[in-house]
C-alpha cells in the first residue's frame, strides 16, 4: 500500500515503480541494432490481449524506486541511449527522469501506446497505438516512429487510419506479431511491396536470445 508521502513523489516522478532496467540491443524498429539501456516502468491499462509482458500491467507488483538510484545503474555500462518503455510509462510524470538523464548526456527514448499525455523531454518517440485506448492528437504530431503490431489482415487498415494521422516526417513500421509471425511476416512483406512507405520491424532480440 502506498502511503502519502510515496504518493506525492510518485506524482512528482521521484518515485518509479520499476520493474526491471538492463543494458541490450534494441531490436525494435529505426534503432535495430543499437545499443541502449532499457528501463521497464511497470503499470498499463491499456491492455493488449498479445501482450508479451503482461507482468508489467500492476504496478503494485514492482518496486517503488528513486529515479537516482534508477540513474546510478546506467554509470555502470557505456549506453548513450536510454529506452524508457513499460507498460505505459507515460502514465507517469517523465519529467524528472528525462530532465537527469539529458543532464548525463544520454539520448532519451520513449516507447508509448500515446494513451496519456506526453511528459518528458525526448529525442526519440516511438508510438505503438492499441486499438483498447487510442493515442492522443498531440503524441501522434511528434511521434518519431509509428510502429503497428499486426496480428491479423484487419491490423492493415488500422496501420493506415493511423498512417494519416501522424506527422509527415514519422517512420512507418509493421511489426509482426510474436506468436503469429510465421503466418503474418508473409502478409507483411507482401504488403511493404505494394506500399513502400510502409518498412517491416522485426523483434530481432527474440531471435538473438537476449532481452
Amino acid at each position: 500500500m502506498i502511503n502519502a508521502q510515496q504518493q506525492e513523489l510518485l506524482d512528482k516522478g521521484l518515485l518509479l515503480p520499476v520493474m526491471e532496467q538492463f543494458y541490450t540491443i534494441q531490436g525494435e524498429g529505426y534503432h535495430t541494432g543499437k545499443a541502449a539501456y532499457f528501463i521497464r516502468v511497470g503499470g498499463c491499462d491499456v491492455g493488449c490481449h498479445w501482450c508479451d509482458v503482461k507482468e508489467s500491467w500492476n504496478p503494485d507488483l514492482h518496486p517503488l524506486t528513486e529515479i537516482s538510484k534508477v540513474l546510478s545503474f546506467t554509470d555502470d555500462t557505456p549506453a548513450k541511449t536510454v529506452v524508457i518503455t513499460g507498460g505505459e510509462p507515460l502514465m507517469y510524470n517523465m519529467n524528472p527522469l528525462t530532465r537527469q538523464l539529458k543532464e548525463k548526456g544520454m539520448n532519451t527514448h520513449i516507447e508509448t501506446s500515446g494513451a496519456y499525455p506526453l511528459s518528458g523531454t525526448w529525442d526519440w518517440i516511438c508510438l505503438s497505438p492499441k486499438k483498447t485506448k487510442h493515442p492522443l492528437p498531440e503524441i501522434l504530431q511528434q511521434a518519431n516512429e509509428l510502429k503497428i503490431i499486426v496480428h491479423n489482415c484487419h491490423d492493415f487498415k488500422w496501420a493506415e487510419e493511423f498512417k494519416q494521422k501522424v506527422n509527415e516526417k514519422c517512420l512507418l513500421y509493421l511489426q509482426p506479431e510474436w506468436s503469429k509471425k510465421d503466418e503474418i511476416i508473409p502478409q507483411i512483406i507482401e504488403y511493404v511491396q505494394q506500399n513502400p512507405e510502409w518498412s517491416i520491424s522485426l523483434q530481432t532480440h527474440k531471435y538473438l536470445n537476449i532481452p
